[in-house]
């Protein structure tokens, strides 16, 4: 892999809005996450590694600097937080079709509990809630492709 590779795939992430990359090849791990505004490398495992695969673990959410769920007023008159999506990818309500959702309309979550499962580039990424309170929105279908920042669920401050 060389520079000319990698300004590709910079660029392909850029034309598709992708919020993070990650390639293996020739024992040469790349991993490019894009963070408020621009882009980082970020470290990941030398060659040789155990590194988990989507199919056995999932990728927890990061720290909000790293795009993770950010909390924002939905709205100035309601005292509501909404988590938004931390990138590009499908939505899930439950780890499995058959499955109990992990967060509906009325439940009441507590900070750091699993809401949803986006699946992106074949890893589930669970996003946790960031606050206590009670679910009163979800603004997405299961099964749904979600945009970079898109809203997800609003969530009544406990």
């Amino acid at each position: 892999m060389d520079f000319n590779d990698i300004k590709q795939i910079l660029e392909m992430m850029r034309e598709h809005d992708i919020a993070e990359f990650e390639l293996e090849r020739d024992n040469v791990k790349l991993r490019l996450r894009k963070g408020a505004g621009h882009w980082t490398a970020v470290p990941s495992a030398p060659a040789g590694q155990y590194v988990p695969s989507a199919s056995s673990a999932a990728v927890p959410a990061a720290a909000p600097s790293d795009g993770a769920p950010v909390l924002v007023p939905a709205d100035e008159t309601l005292d509501l937080a909404v988590v938004k999506s931390p990138i590009v990818g499908t939505f899930y309500r439950a780890p499995e079709p058959d499955a109990t959702p992990f967060a509906e309309v009325g439940d009441t979550v507590r900070k750091g509990q699993v809401l949803c499962i986006i699946e992106a580039m074949k890893l589930m990424n669970e996003i946790n809630a960031e606050c206590d309170g009670e679910v009163v929105k979800c603004y997405v279908e299961n099964g749904q492709a979600v945009q970079y920042g898109e809203r997800l669920f609003a969530i009544k401050p406990a």
